[in-house]
């Protein structure tokens, strides 16, 4: 039988980051054609939350460091066969493919606020506008779909190595194990 502690894994600013993002997306995601007011500050609050998180994962804690948890392809590979196995190595911070999510997420969700921003300065009526508004609306879309796979990814690592990591994410403590 495994004795745990806990240890500090995620900073408060990290966490932070996550759970604003969450709530403004969802809010963002949800007054699109209702209340553009609304939409559009959240859009804005968001580009905020995405260059800081840019920023702090190069100067910020060791855990919130895009080179702690960016790996390979082919570790990420690697781990993503043992994890269809159920043999994945468990991580402290983020494992090989919640890295990748957490890139691709800033990604889509970077190209969501540009494109959005683009749509409301050229105004939808025009043709690049429209067009704008269209690549806006797919990686929205585009967005959701990945957080429904984060979601999954979440609960299938949480059920694999005994942890809560909603929970770590709201604490930023996770167990540690005496063989880790």
């Amino acid at each position: 039988m495994k004795t745990e502690t806990e240890i500090k894994v995620w900073d408060p600013l990290v966490r932070i980051f996550h759970w604003s993002l969450v709530l403004a997306f969802t809010i963002a995601y949800l007054t699109g054609d209702e209340w553009q007011d609304v939409h559009e500050a959240l859009g804005y609050f968001i580009g905020g939350l995405l260059v800081f998180r840019l920023l702090w994962g190069f100067v910020g804690p060791r855990h919130a460091r895009f080179k702690d948890f960016v790996y390979s392809p082919a570790r990420t590979r690697a781990y993503l066969l043992d994890l269809a196995r159920g043999k994945a190595k468990r991580y402290l911070g983020h494992n090989p493919a919640g890295g990748w999510m957490i890139l691709f997420l800033l990604a889509s969700l970077t190209l969501t606020v540009s494109f959005g921003i683009l749509t409301e300065t050229l105004g939808e009526k025009s043709f690049i506008g429209d067009a704008s508004k269209e690549v806006h609306e797919f990686f929205a879309n585009f967005s959701l779909v990945l957080v429904g796979l984060h979601v999954l990814g979440v609960m299938v690592s949480s059920r694999l190595h005994h942890e809560n990591l909603v929970r770590a994410m709201i604490t930023g403590r996770k167990p540690l194990y005496p063989d880790e």
